[in-house]
């Protein structure tokens, strides 16, 4: 096989293995590929035995399309669907012929310019259709094809520098003790634990790590298994990269890559206390009979945050238990509703970010699953500081050096208060609060501070007196 920089460079094009459309297969099998640092780029199926899916399925999103929008033109078919167009304009003519379609209008270019539109047989045809499902996007990309394009796009070994992290955390004050600790585990890949006091942190580490630069992946629409669709593409997670290259195909009928596909940035995925068993399964709607991937199947190529760890409806042996075989093999297995299990790559960085101690979690054998474990601390005097200057400085609030020692003097080293890399923030939100509500100049005092200060942390007082 080809290196995969020549296609990238457009020279070649990527072979899917071959495989049975519906099998489920271990995507561990799947064909050895080479990567380069730019991955890799899905081809353009050239027939229609390329798609890895069975002929009927594109007859029904044809169908269904025509059904939704009324009247297509050909070449609009083909873009909804993800292909070109030379892939559906034999079975245009045969629905034609059997006068499920029509031609409305068209402007002398063949199929490709005339305008389709549904018979009455092809609405019934298109009713039928939908009681199956009720799916219209791009053609689902069959599991095996999935499978082996997730494995090229892993991370490269060693593909993070300590330049490269250093440039993710610029916006944060983070001591390069906490860098080298949190360095070696993004670099390897590995399942990692982050602990520590509340409000120090450990969710805006973990989401520093989303603006380290990588190159785009490809992640497709939705997948076909068994007969089942998995929608996959979800916008709150998964951000398109728009590039040249994409603008340049909208006004070109040649696809720049499979069209059943979408260029994004590496997903970054949370999920906090909410997290239940069941969101980590495929989930089926009843209504339009198909399936929404779970959580950790979006994520892959990517990061997966379970924050708050320990404060889940499930109980973190639970949670862990879950996860033994995806962080050891690299492969989940997920159940349809009427029974039947799909096997998927299991490519995401798994963080957990808890403030409980480690031994609340589980024992020691337990978190061996978790290969890394990093401790947070709270932040040194200096660290503070920064922190409290840079947030006032974003805020636009005057403050000399002399206001925030004298405050945390007073407040934190007399006062006994710990230090948290949150409550800079906090003091000065209340602090910009007493401002606007009193008209002041947007200077901070002593007064101001010490107010804001009052308001933000509960006394140690008896209240039923």
């Amino acid at each position: 096989m080809e290196q995969l920089a020549e296609i990238v460079a457009g020279k070649a094009k990527l072979s899917y293995k071959e495989s049975p459309v519906s099998a489920v297969i271990d995507p561990i099998e799947t064909s050895k590929m080479h990567t380069t640092d730019s991955g890799i780029i899905p081809p353009v199926p050239e027939s229609p035995e390329e798609l890895g899916v069975q002929p009927a399925l594109l007859e029904q999103l044809l169908v269904k399309f025509l059904y939704f929008r009324g009247e297509l033109l050909g070449r609009e078919l083909a873009n909804l669907m993800g292909v070109t167009f030379s892939l559906i304009d034999d079975l245009l003519e045969t629905l034609k012929r059997q006068h499920y379609v029509g031609v409305k209008k068209s402007l002398g270019m063949g199929n490709m310019s005339g305008i389709f539109v549904l018979t009455e047989a092809g609405r019934n045809l298109a009713r039928e259709y939908l009681m199956n499902n009720q799916y219209a996007g791009p053609i689902p990309v069959p599991l095996y094809q999935y499978a082996e394009v997730v494995r090229c796009q892993r991370l490269r070994d060693n593909w993070l520098s300590p330049s490269l992290l250093v440039e993710a955390f610029r916006h944060l004050v983070v001591e390069a003790d906490v860098l080298a600790q949190i360095g070696p585990a993004v670099n390897a890949s590995k399942s990692f634990l982050i602990y520590g006091k509340p409000g120090n942190g450990k969710t805006a580490l973990a989401e520093s790590l989303f603006r380290v630069e990588t190159e785009p992946i490809f992640m497709p629409y939705a997948l076909e298994c068994q007969g089942n669709i998995i929608q996959l593409y979800d916008p709150i997670y998964h951000q398109k990269v728009e590039d040249e290259t994409t603008q340049l195909s909208a006004l070109s009928t040649d696809l720049p890559w499979d069209g059943r596909w979408f260029k994004c940035r590496r997903p970054f995925i949370i999920t906090g206390g909410e997290l239940t068993l069941e969101m980590l399964d495929l989930s089926y709607n009843p209504h339009s009979k198909i399936y929404d991937a779970p959580f950790q199947l979006k994520a892959n190529n990517g990061i997966y945050l379970i924050d708050d760890f320990g404060r889940q409806m499930v109980t973190p042996a639970e949670v862990l238990n879950r996860w033994i075989v995806p962080m050891e093999r690299h492969i989940d297995y997920l159940s349809f509703h009427a029974g039947g299990k799909m096997t998927v790559p299991f490519e995401a960085f798994l963080i957990f970010s808890t403030n409980l101690k480690p031994d609340q979690l589980g024992d020691e054998a337990f978190l061996r699953r978790i290969q890394y474990k990093m401790f947070l601390r709270s932040p040194k005097q200096g660290e503070f500081s920064e922190i409290f200057e840079r947030f006032a400085a974003a805020k636009r609030l005057e403050c000399t050096p002399e206001i925030t020692e004298a405050f945390i003097q007073k407040h934190y080293i007399h006062g006994g208060q710990p230090f948290r890399r949150c409550h800079p923030r906090d003091v000065l939100m209340h602090a910009i609060d007493i401002i606007n509500f009193e008209s002041l100049p947007r200077v901070l005092t002593e007064d101001v501070l010490d107010r804001a200060f009052i308001s933000c942390f509960v006394e140690d007082v008896d209240v039923d007196n």
